[in-house]
């Protein structure tokens, strides 16, 4: 059986007490593989503000992770995903993965990262110095997330 989380919230949270929640579930595991992702923008005057359906976003990374399960034997996954209004340099998604064997545990990690900046529905906009624009996918991103084509 996979050990899965998957929690889209408001608040922030800590990258560090996550993973040693995931590794509590996790049995069996020979290797965990975590990322934590900040919003970018170095001390700058800048706020990054998501929104999503709440229903419609969790089934979507639901399949993600699924797809995610049946491509790899890990034996978990946790996933955490802010929304709402977030400063330069906090947490604003954590993924972790377990497998029996390292190379499992770090492509599936790879796999839900390149897809959750791809296709998650999250709409994002960014404020720096009280200019707001809408960001979409870069380039990298689908490029990232074509390796993973069969």
């Amino acid at each position: 059986m996979t050990a899965t989380y998957l929690k889209i919230c408001k608040q922030r949270f800590d990258p560090e007490a996550e993973h040693k929640a995931f590794r509590e579930v996790i049995n069996g595991a020979g290797a965990i593989v975590a990322f934590t992702g900040l919003v970018r923008g170095e001390g700058e005057d800048l706020t990054l503000t998501l929104s999503h359906y709440p229903d419609f976003t969790e089934s979507q990374i639901l399949e993600i992770a699924k797809t995610a399960e049946t491509r790899w034997p890990i034996t978990g996954w946790r996933i955490l995903h802010r929304v709402g209004t977030m400063q330069a340099e906090e947490p604003i998604v954590f993924v972790a993965t377990a497998s029996r064997h390292r190379r499992d545990a770090f492509e599936a990690a790879d796999f839900l990262m390149d897809y959750l900046k791809s296709e998650a529905a999250f709409w994002k906009s960014e404020s720096v110095a009280g200019k707001t624009r809408w960001i979409e996918p870069r380039a990298q991103d689908i490029t990232d997330k074509k390796r993973w084509a069969d």
